[in-house]
């Protein structure tokens, strides 16, 4: 059984749902299968014909270029059941990404590729504040190549994109769209906020969480996450992490099997010229440094802070331990406050 969760976003005050994966929640999609009874075992959706990516090169062709590189992925968790979800190789060592919320809980995880070929994955490690997990391939040598990553920079509101995953259990879906908004801010399985994330109107559904995100040179420019939704049905507002987080967090993954993040331990919204402290968590590292409600935070370490995210990037910036030097007005005064930050805790307070 695949499930979603409802959530919300900070930026958009809107229902977000996990889509896809053993996300164990409120909202429970189809019946007793992994996938619906009546399901054709490949479905490809493409564009009509003549529709062409950069340099003239067709949606069709980019689509079989990459999908030999997109894997279904089947979880059997802890707790006897079970979900699918996508996934996408990462490096020619077979490692694979995808969500965290796919292989929440995962006793056994199996990946599918695009020829109808399975292998046995296991979980190199996952990371609930960013919803990024990371698999490797029990015999990476027969695995296709990797994707090529891109970057979130490049990017402009209006160009196109494309998913592929297996929503609802079709494996190799391809859908299209456009970036709708860039630089959105989402919540994370643990509480904590993704920020920078793409929203596209390319169709998402559930089974296409971890699947790749894609500029129409078939570079990966985000992980899909979680659609904008009521009832777990795409509505065309889709999310997807940005690729220098989830580049950031595999490698830190692949490396030590675990990411530390730092933790100030503020809520905080677009102030009038800053970031607006909403409250502060007691005992954290900001309650120690002398933060308080209703400060405004103009500068981090000496750069000009005009919003909430770029307060939580100048944290997240940095490594629990070090210090954060904050800009603060409060009542009228400018002051300054030095905060030590910590590790950030296993759930948002």
């Amino acid at each position: 059984m695949t499930f979603t969760r409802i959530i919300a976003t900070l930026a958009a005050l809107v229902g977000a749902a996990l889509i896809g994966g053993v996300a164990g929640g409120v909202v429970a999609t189809k019946g007793d299968d992994d996938t619906p009874a009546a399901a054709p075992a490949t479905t490809v959706t493409v564009p009509t014909q003549g529709i062409t990516a950069s340099g003239g090169t067709s949606l069709a062709a980019l689509y079989r270029r990459i999908s030999p590189s997109v894997v279904e992925i089947q979880v059997r968790n802890t707790t006897g059941g079970g979900g699918t979800g996508t996934g996408w190789l990462y490096d020619d060592a077979g490692h694979i990404v995808t969500n965290e919320h796919v292989v929440e809980n995962a006793s056994d995880v199996t990946v599918k590729f695009a020829d109808g070929t399975e292998a046995d994955a296991r979980v190199v490690g996952v990371d609930t504040s960013t919803d990024v997990a990371v698999l490797a391939l029990s015999n990476p040598s027969s695995a296709p190549a990797p994707l090529q990553l891109g970057s979130t920079d490049a990017l402009a509101v209006g160009d196109a994109v494309v998913a592929i995953g297996s929503p609802f259990g079709l494996e190799g879906t391809m859908t299209s769209g456009i970036v709708s908004a860039k630089d959105r801010t989402i919540t994370a399985p643990d509480g904590f906020t993704i920020d920078g994330a793409v929203q596209t109107d390319a169709a998402l559904n559930p089974g296409n969480s971890g699947g790749p995100l894609l500029d129409t040179r078939g570079r990966i420019v985000g992980v899909n996450a979680q659609i904008a939704s009521e009832n777990g049905g795409n509505n065309g507002v889709g999310y997807a992490i940005p690729v220098e987080t989830v580049k950031s967090v595999a490698d830190q993954l692949i490396e030590g099997g675990k990411v530390e993040h730092a933790y100030l331990g503020v809520r905080v919204a677009d102030g009038n010229g800053g970031a607006l402290v909403d409250s502060v968590s007691p005992g954290s590292p900001a309650a120690k440094a002398g933060l308080k409600a209703g400060d405004l935070v103009t500068r981090a370490d000496g750069e000009a802070v005009h919003a909430a995210d770029q307060l939580s990037g100048a944290v997240a910036s940095h490594r629990p331990g070090e210090q954060l030097r904050l800009q603060v007005t409060r009542n009228g005064r400018t002051t300054t406050v030095t905060a030590t930050l910590g590790e950030r805790p296993s759930e948002a307070p």
